[in-house]
C-alpha cells in the first residue's frame, strides 16, 4: 500500500499543525483511507470509489480530471499555500476541502472521519510511517546518486574517446593534406614540362609552315611576273601583217612610232603593274590604244 504523509492548517485552527496521511491501494481513484491527527487526537475514514465517483458528478467533473484534483490537495500539495482550505469539525468528524480560485471558491469534497480510540498507536505508526518513507527516499537517492557518479563517468570516458578520436581524424586529414599537396606539385611540373616539350615540337612545325607559306608567296609572285613579262600582243590585239602593207605604210608608222609626240604603245611590265593596282584607268587606256590603232589604219 503506498502512503502520502503532509502537513496542513484548518481554517478553524490556522496556529496548529495537523498532519494528514493518505493511503490507497491500486491508485487513487480506486478509493483510499484517510488519517487526521493533531497529535493528541486522531480520526481516520475509509472514502470508497463509489464517493469518489459521486463526488465527481455533484462537481460535473470528469473522474479521471476530479481524481487529479483530490492528488493535488491531499497528497502532492501542489499549488500555493492558500489554494486549498482544509475544514475539520471534531464534534461531527465531518472534513471537506475547498479550492480557491481567485474571488470564487467552491468545495471540492467532503468525508466523514471517526475518531480512534488508542490515536497513540495512529500516530506511532504513522511516525513510523514518515521515517520508512524518508528511509526508502534516502535509498532512492544514493542509488539515484550512484546512477549519477555512473554516467558521469562513462560520459567522461566517451568525451576522452571522442577527443582522441578528434586528434586522431585531425592527424590523419593533416597527413592526407601533406601527401594531396606533393601529389599536386608533382603533377603541376609535369603538366609544365609537358607544356614546354609541346611548345618546343610546334616551334619548328610553326616555322616550317611559315617558311612553306613564304616559299609559297615567292612562287606565286615569281610566276605572275612571268605572266607579265610575256608578250602582250593579245591584249593589245592582233597587229597588221608586214606583208599586207605598203611600204609607204610602214615607213609612216616608222615615222608616227619614232615621233616624241606620238605615245609609246608598247606595254611594258611597269605600265601593267601601274594597271593593276589603279583598276580605274584600265579603260582609258585601252580607249586609247585603240584610238592609236585607228589612227594607223587610217594612215
Amino acid at each position: 500500500m503506498e502512503r502520502k504523509v503532509s502537513r496542513i492548517y484548518l481554517a478553524s485552527e490556522p496556529d496548529v499543525v495537523h498532519f494528514l496521511q493518505v493511503a490507497w491501494e491500486k491508485t487513487l481513484g480506486s478509493g483510499f483511507v484517510i488519517t487526521l491527527t493533531d497529535g493528541q487526537s486522531a480520526w481516520i475514514g475509509t472514502v470508497r470509489e463509489s464517493k469518489i465517483s459521486q463526488e465527481a458528478d455533484d462537481m460535473a467533473m470528469e473522474k479521471e480530471k476530479y481524481v487529479d484534483e483530490l492528488r493535488k490537495a491531499l497528497v502532492s500539495g501542489a499549488g500555493p499555500a492558500d489554494t486549498y482550505k482544509f475544514n475539520f469539525s471534531k464534534d461531527s468528524c465531518h472534513f471537506s476541502f475547498d479550492k480557491n480560485l481567485k474571488d470564487v471558491s467552491f468545495e471540492l469534497g467532503s468525508f466523514n472521519l471517526e475518531k480512534v480510540a488508542d490515536p497513540a498507536e495512529v500516530i506511532r505508526k504513522l511516525i513510523c510511517d514518515c521515517l520508512d518513507t524518508i528511509a526508502e527516499n534516502q535509498a532512492k537517492n544514493e542509488h539515484l546518486q550512484r546512477e549519477n557518479e555512473r554516467l558521469l563517468r562513462d560520459w567522461n570516458d566517451v568525451q576522452g574517446r571522442f577527443e582522441k578520436c578528434v586528434s586522431a581524424k585531425e592527424a590523419v586529414e593533416t597527413d592526407l593534406y601533406k601527401r594531396f599537396v606533393l601529389v599536386l606539385n608533382e603533377k603541376k611540373a609535369k603538366i609544365r614540362s609537358l607544356h614546354k616539350l609541346l611548345n618546343e615540337v610546334q616551334e619548328p612545325e610553326k616555322n616550317m609552315e611559315h617558311e612553306r607559306e613564304t616559299a609559297t608567296r615567292s612562287e606565286v609572285t615569281a610566276d605572275r611576273d612571268a605572266v607579265y613579262d610575256e608578250s602582250t600582243d593579245e591584249e593589245s590585239g592582233t597587229p597588221p601583217n608586214p606583208s599586207v602593207l605598203a611600204p609607204a605604210t610602214l615607213r609612216r608608222d616608222d615615222s608616227i612610232i619614232s615621233s616624241p609626240d606620238v605615245t609609246d604603245i608598247a606595254p611594258s611590265r611597269k605600265r601593267r603593274q601601274r594597271m593593276q593596282k589603279n583598276c580605274g584607268t584600265e579603260p582609258k587606256m585601252a580607249s586609247q590604244e585603240h584610238q592609236l590603232q585607228e589612227k594607223e589604219k587610217v594612215l
